[in-house]
This record gives structure tokens, C-alpha cells and sequence, in this order.
């Protein structure tokens, strides 16, 4: 049942103090579930802004409001769909709910800054409305939709032309663009059309302050000496089939069962992913975790030997920054990926890839690095140091803060 306003809770003692307020509003995850997204509210709020979030319900998070550190939550009801058909109607409930708690963090705020992260393209329709009354809208671009489209469906048409029509929209609403990095900027330069001093890059970079590196729990391995990590989304187009693929090669065809593959996250497809792999007779040898607090996915981290990244190439996936790769990489593991653009610019001589959607290759990449503890070791080494040194949330905040100082530029 939603909260009527009179009943809201009053500004408390853990909220900062008023200043510039601003709204972001999500659709994919709900926060703190969504580390980009929480890792941003965080940081303007300890930069002294006051900040609202609108997100949906998620498991464990099922409460309509709640004020954590510092940050208020708004959250609405949200219902997985499938199919184009499906989605649209996911996103049209959305849209309604974000509106409505927009505006009830509105008159409790009068923020200046709405902020939204795709996907989907339709949240400028709540900006839009916004800036009639002086709001500057930011654009936190995480998914090129138009290729997740045709990545999902395998097709254009009518509805693939109604999302990229949302996605220049978007572009024409927005006072200041983000992108995850630089093939996603050069798309707000080209097709959206962004002024290049509006449109910032702002990595989903691990922060090293809120990261916890524990020691080895061997008892995650299930009995056996090595373990594989997966952390991710399991949708159709985040290639869990190749990896499964590339799993059963390497125990049945390998005759491996010195491995642990331990899955975590959840997805549309994982359903399906459970039972494919209890069907191919591997199931003793693969963990499906489900969503797990961050204490127990940074055990995982920190026991396993490498982390794995299946995404297939395909016009989305070659320009996307995995999340993935850089949590990997901030626990000092290796990564096997398929060799696509933005991945290799993230990993770079701390991975090995595989040649792109080549589930046996895939496998050959595992097995070498299952074979070599020091070929772990030296790329595991490669990997913390590039975080260290350039892949983390200290440096990418400072772009993050200068796009809120330009979207308050009256100039």
C-alpha cells in the first residue's frame, strides 16, 4: 500500500542539509541493488546535495519510503515482462509510477536537477514535464537500446523504430549527457546530437573504499580446488548459453570436476539456464546463487580464481563497459571474455579473450588459465593495478560532479 503524503515521514537529523536538490529516477534495479546508481547518489550527497531516488520494489527492498544515509526512496511496484509487446506495457506502468513519486518528491524538495538512467528511453517524458518549471534534465546513458532491441529480438520494425525515436528524444530533452565511456559519448555526439561540453564520461568504476577483499573461504568451492565466477544479469542477450556451452565442454567432453562454477544474479532466462544444465548432467559442478547481498558476492570474489564475461559480440555489447570486468578486476582476478571493443579497453593485458561468440574457444581460454595458477597470478596482479591506478570510482566522481556543476550553469 503507498504511503499518503501526510503520513511521509518528516526531514530528519540524517538528512543533509538542504541545498540543491535533485530526483533520479531508475528503472532496471532497485538501490542500493544498482551499485552505478548507488555509488552516484553517495557521492552527490556527500557532496551536499540533497538527493531523492525513484526506483522500483526489489527483493529485500519492498518498503514504498525510506531515508538511507541520507538519501530519500521512493519505490514503486515493477513486474518483469518479455516479448516487445511485454515491455512496452512494463515501461508504460513505470513511467505512470515514476511521475507520480516525481512529484511527490518534488513538493517535498523542489529539486533542480531530474536525473535518469536508462534503460528505458521514456523517462524524458517525466523530465519534460520538469523542465517547465526550470529543472535541468541529465541523462545517465547505461544501454544503447536501439541495439538491445535487435539483440533480444533478432529483428527491427515498428517497435525497434519507436525506441531509437525515444532514445533522440531523450537527447533533444537532456541539459547534460553521461556516458559509460567513449563509444557510448560518441553516440551522444552523433546521433543524439549533444554539444561535446554537455556530454561527460563517467565509468562504472568499483570504489575501493566500500569494496571489502576478504580471505579465501574454501568452503564456496564446493569441495573442489577451483572455482569460476559469473556476476551479472542472465537476459538473452548477456550470454549465459555460450557460457553454459563452454562449461559442459570443459566437464564432460574435458573431463573436468576439479571446478566449481558458481553463477550469480538473475535474469529472464534463468529459469531455463537451470534447467538446461540439469538436463546436460552438469548440475553438480554449476551454482545458480540467485541475487545475493554484497557480503556474499565479495566471498565469492575473493575465493575465486577468475571471473568469467560471456557477452556476445553484437553492435550493444561491443560498446558497453561490462560491470562485470571491473569487479573482477578490483578483486585482483583474471578475466576470460570474448574480444569485443569496450571489454579489451577495460581488461586490457589483465584477461584473456576468446575469439567473439566461440563457446569452444571460450573454453580453451578457461582451461588455460584453470592449468596455470602463475598465469592467474600475474594477470590477477595486472588487473588490481589498472583499477588502482585508473579504473576507479575517486577518478570517474570528479566527471560526475562537473556534469551537475554544467547542468547549473545558467550560461
Amino acid at each position: 500500500m503507498q504511503t499518503p503524503d501526510s503520513q511521509l515521514p518528516t526531514p530528519d537529523s540524517r538528512l543533509p542539509t538542504p541545498g540543491t536538490s535533485v530526483c533520479i529516477l531508475i528503472e532496471n534495479l532497485t538501490v542500493p541493488l544498482d551499485r552505478r546508481m548507488w555509488q552516484e547518489a553517495r557521492t552527490l550527497a556527500e557532496a551536499g546535495y540533497r538527493v531523492s531516488v525513484v526506483c522500483p520494489k526489489g527483493r529485500g527492498f519492498e518498503q514504498t519510503y525510506e531515508v538511507r544515509e541520507g538519501i530519500e526512496i521512493y519505490r514503486y511496484g515493477l513486474w518483469e515482462a518479455s516479448g516487445p509487446f511485454g515491455y512496452f506495457l512494463e515501461y508504460a506502468i513505470a513511467l505512470v509510477a515514476q511521475f507520480r513519486l516525481a512529484l511527490k518528491a518534488y513538493r517535498r524538495t523542489r529539486f533542480r536537477i531530474i536525473h535518469a538512467a536508462n534503460p528505458p528511453d521514456t523517462m524524458f517524458l517525466v523530465a519534460l514535464f520538469f523542465r517547465l518549471f526550470g529543472v535541468r534534465f541529465i541523462f545517465d546513458h547505461h544501454d544503447l537500446n536501439p541495439e538491445l532491441f535487435e539483440a533480444k529480438f533478432g529483428r527491427r520494425g515498428l517497435f525497434y523504430r519507436l525506441v531509437s525515436l525515444a532514445e533522440r528524444l531523450t537527447y533533444r530533452t537532456a541539459t547534460v549527457s553521461i556516458a559509460t565511456n567513449e563509444s557510448y559519448r560518441e553516440v551522444a555526439l552523433t546521433r543524439g546530437g549533444m554539444k561535446p561540453g554537455r556530454a561527460f564520461v563517467v565509468r562504472s568504476c568499483p570504489d575501493l573504499k566500500n569494496l571489502r577483499i576478504e580471505p579465501p573461504k574454501p568452503e564456496l568451492k564446493n569441495g573442489r580446488p577451483l572455482m569460476v565466477v559469473y556476476v551479472g544479469v542472465m537476459g538473452a542477450q548477456d550470454g549465459l548459453d555460450l557460457l553454459l556451452e563452454s562449461i559442459r565442454q570443459i566437464v564432460q567432453d574435458g573431463g573436468r570436476d576439479d571446478v566449481s562454477f558458481v553463477l550469480i544474479g538473475r535474469g529472464t532466462e534463468t529459469p531455463a539456464l537451470e534447467a538446461w544444465v540439469r538436463e546436460k548432467g552438469i548440475d553438480r559442478c554449476v551454482t545458480f546463487t540467485g541475487r545475493v547481498p554484497d557480503a556474499e558476492m565479495w566471498a565469492c570474489l575473493s575465493t575465486a580464481d577468475f571471473g568469467v564475461a560471456p557477452d556476445p559480440k553484437n553492435p550493444m555489447n561491443d560498446k558497453s563497459t561490462m560491470n562485470k570486468i571491473l569487479e573482477y578486476m578490483a578483486f585482483g582476478l583474471p578475466v576470460v571474455l570474448y574480444d569485443l571493443t569496450e571489454g579489451r579497453r577495460s581488461a586490457g593485458d589483465a584477461a584473456l579473450y576468446a575469439e567473439p561468440n566461440d563457446p569452444e574457444d571460450f573454453a580453451r581460454q578457461m582451461l588455460e588459465l584453470l592449468d596455470s595458477e602463475e598465469l592467474r597470478r600475474t594477470l590477477g596482479a595486472r588487473a588490481r593495478k589498472r583499477i588502482e591506478e585508473s579504473l576507479n570510482w575517486d577518478i570517474e566522481k570528479r566527471e560526475l560532479l562537473k556534469a551537475y556543476e554544467t547542468a547549473l550553469d545558467d550560461r
